[in-house]
């Protein structure tokens, strides 16, 4: 399995979900699910179902990410931080990843902390959304 994709049914299917055992089949519908949570604004719900995702795949960055987002929009800061931080130890050219992270720092009201991370982001993606957040017209 890919460390930056969900994680991935076996090519055979196994039988259906039995209560206690989680099945790679029920790991990527877990996974898919807590999408569909954090859409429909739902972060705690999503949480949940990542924690087992991320238990039994603890290297998948794409279900950390997931997860660090769901922090975030529970408001839950630290453990978000923490999400998105070792997303980037992990993939230190993870533009989206920055971007959040600085978002994090910026609502703890760490503003030179979310600076960095921020112009780090628009030096990795100048997406608009990334260069307008860095501010580089503004002074260090």
């Amino acid at each position: 399995m890919s460390d930056t994709t969900p994680p991935q049914p076996p090519s055979q299917p196994s039988g259906p979900r039995s209560s206690g055992s989680a099945s790679p089949e029920t790991h990527v519908i877990d996974f898919r699910a807590a999408e569909q949570l954090l859409a429909a604004r739902d972060p705690r719900g999503a949480v949940k179902l990542l924690d087992s995702v991320i238990a039994a795949h603890p290297e998948n960055t794409a279900a950390r990410l997931l997860r660090a987002r769901a922090f975030f929009a529970a408001a839950q800061l630290r453990p978000a931080e923490l999400e998105f931080e070792l997303v980037l130890e992990r993939e230190p050219d993870n533009a989206f990843a920055h971007y959040a992270l600085a978002r994090t720092h910026e609502r703890s009201g760490r503003r030179e902390q979310a600076r960095r991370h921020f112009r780090l982001a628009a030096a990795l993606d100048p997406q608009p959304e990334y260069l307008a957040a860095a501010r580089f017209d503004d002074n260090p």
